[in-house]
C-alpha cells in the first residue's frame, strides 16, 4: 500500500466511526432495525491486508464503538468474528482472477450485485453474533431473528447508499 492509500483508509476509518457515534447511533426503525455503518471500516479495507492486522483493526473498531455504546465488548466480539470470516467470504464470492491481492472493495470496482452480496453476508455474520450475544438466551429467538434480519438489511442498504454517493 502506498502512503496515499494508507492515509485515505485511515481517514475513512475515522469518518465511519464518527458517523456511527454521532449520527447513526440514534437511527432506529420500529425498535427492530439498527444501523451499524461502522462495520464498513472493516469491509472496505484492501484485500492485501494480513489476517492479523484485520483482526487487530476489527478489535480496535469494536472497542471504540463499545466505549461509546457502553456495551462491554459485544461490538468487539462481533466485529472480530466478521473480520475473521471476511477472507473466506471474499474467496467464495469475489470472482476476479489474477486480482485477488489488489482488489478494492467498493461499489464502483465490484459492481452493485457483488458489492451488495459481500456487504450483506458479512453484515449478517456481524449482526447475528451481536444480537445473540445481547439476547444471551434462546428464549428470545424470534425477536432476535427479526432484529438480525431487519438490521442486516438496514445496514447493508445504508453502506451501499453511502458508497453510491461517494467518489473515488
Amino acid at each position: 500500500m502506498t502512503l496515499r492509500e494508507i492515509l485515505s483508509t485511515a481517514f475513512l476509518f475515522v469518518l465511519y466511526l464518527v458517523l456511527q457515534i454521532m449520527l447513526v447511533r440514534n437511527l432506529v426503525l420500529f425498535d427492530y432495525a439498527f444501523c451499524f455503518v461502522y462495520i464498513a471500516c472493516i469491509l472496505l479495507l484492501p484485500n492485501e491486508i494480513s489476517r492479523t492486522w484485520l483482526l487487530v483493526i476489527g478489535f480496535a473498531t469494536g472497542i471504540i464503538v463499545d466505549t461509546f455504546y457502553n456495551t462491554l465488548g459485544m461490538h468487539a466480539a462481533a466485529t472480530v468474528l466478521m473480520a475473521y470470516c471476511r477472507p473466506m467470504v471474499v474467496g467464495a464470492q469475489i470472482d476476479v482472477p489474477g486480482l485477488e491481492s489488489r482488489i478494492e472493495f467498493s461499489l464502483q470496482e465490484l459492481g452493485a450485485g457483488a458489492f451488495f452480496r459481500y456487504v450483506f453476508v458479512l453484515a449478517l455474520i456481524h449482526h447475528t453474533a451481536l444480537f445473540f450475544i445481547e439476547a444471551s438466551s434462546l428464549s428470545l429467538l424470534i425477536p432476535t431473528l427479526i432484529r438480525v434480519g431487519a438490521s442486516t438489511l438496514f445496514t447493508t442498504v445504508s453502506i451501499v447508499l453511502i458508497q453510491f454517493f461517494t467518489r473515488n
